[in-house]
This record gives structure tokens, C-alpha cells and sequence, in this order.
């Protein structure tokens, strides 16, 4: 049997392909995504709002221009979680007002498509978090990451109230803004 780069020859002479060329393939994305580590992560777009927003445009950030923005650390109790949890991410109102978001309501959507409908006013009235770490630690889809709305429940009696806690999404991947 005689080998070529591109493959193999069988028994009659005929080119056969070796099936690595895939393999390779995958190997060298992973190495990329390796070598790359958290910057390759960071431009991976993990939010997108669209709506009444500056032009009317869809914004699409990656976790880099989430953490650009100014961010804010609350300490709260979860109804998911055991215990006092710190998170930390840009507000809600720093965010939608950085783009020019101009609405009454937000559709707040998860990456298993849950949504909910979240008055604008929550965020004027609560410091509202969208949360990109909790304890230090980036949140992945495995911990209800890459960003969890999260509310200050500690700080106010209003938010110990069920309805808030729907408002809870976590795995967020879009906001609309109405």
C-alpha cells in the first residue's frame, strides 16, 4: 500500500481517504480554542437586545463588553442557592441606558427559551444586577450563567415576593425591549 498526503491508495490504485482531514480539523479548532483560552471566550456573543433600542438596530454583546461597563457587587440569598451569594455585573439601568433602550417592559429571554416580562421600572427601583460572576467565579450555563438577572432580595421586604422571584432568569440570552 502505498500513502499519500492526502489520503490512502487501496488494492486497485484508487485514492481512498484516510478520514483524518475531520479529525484535524477539530483538533486545530480546539487547539485555536485552547491557545486562545478566556479572550476567545469573551468574544463569543453571549447577549442580545433588540427593540426600542438607539436605531432601532439588535445590539449583540460578547462578555468583554459586558464587563466594559461599569459593574456593581450585591450580596444576596437565592431561592436556588444555598446561602449569602455574591454577584457582581453591569445594573440593569446602566445597561439598557448605555444603549438607548427606551421602553415600558423587557422580555426577558434564557437559553431554554423561558421568558418573562419584566417592567423597566424593577431596574429604576432595585439595583438589578445582570450578573456575570457569583463568588468570584464566572457563571457558565452549568451555574446558571453566562449572566443571571439577579435581585437585591435582601435589601428590600417587596422582593420576597414570588412574582420577583420569576424575574430571576438565569441562562439570559436576549432582552426585548417594549
Amino acid at each position: 500500500m502505498t500513502v499519500s498526503f492526502a489520503g490512502f491508495l487501496d488494492r486497485d490504485g484508487m485514492r481512498r481517504r484516510s478520514g483524518l482531514g475531520p479529525l484535524v480539523a477539530i483538533m486545530a479548532a480546539l487547539l485555536l480554542l485552547v491557545a486562545g483560552g478566556t479572550d476567545a471566550r469573551a468574544e463569543t456573543p453571549i447577549l442580545q437586545i433588540t427593540g426600542a433600542v438607539a436605531n432601532q438596530t439588535p445590539i449583540t454583546l460578547t462578555r468583554a463588553d459586558l464587563e466594559a461597563l461599569p459593574q456593581q457587587v450585591i450580596e444576596t440569598h437565592t431561592v436556588v442557592t444555598d446561602g449569602l451569594r455574591r454577584f457582581e455585573g453591569p445594573l440593569m439601568r446602566d445597561l439598557l441606558a448605555h444603549f438607548g433602550a427606551e421602553g415600558d417592559e423587557v422580555v426577558a429571554r434564557a437559553l431554554n427559551d423561558y421568558e418573562i416580562t419584566i417592567p423597566v421600572a424593577d431596574f429604576e427601583d432595585y439595583d438589578v444586577v445582570a450578573a456575570l460572576t457569583m463568588d468570584g467565579e464566572r457563571l457558565s450555563p452549568r451555574d446558571r450563567g453566562p449572566i443571571w438577572i439577579v435581585y437585591p432580595r435582601d435589601d428590600h421586604a417587596a422582593l420576597q415576593d414570588i412574582r420577583y422571584d420569576y424575574r430571576w432568569v438565569w441562562q439570559l440570552a436576549s432582552l426585548e425591549i417594549r
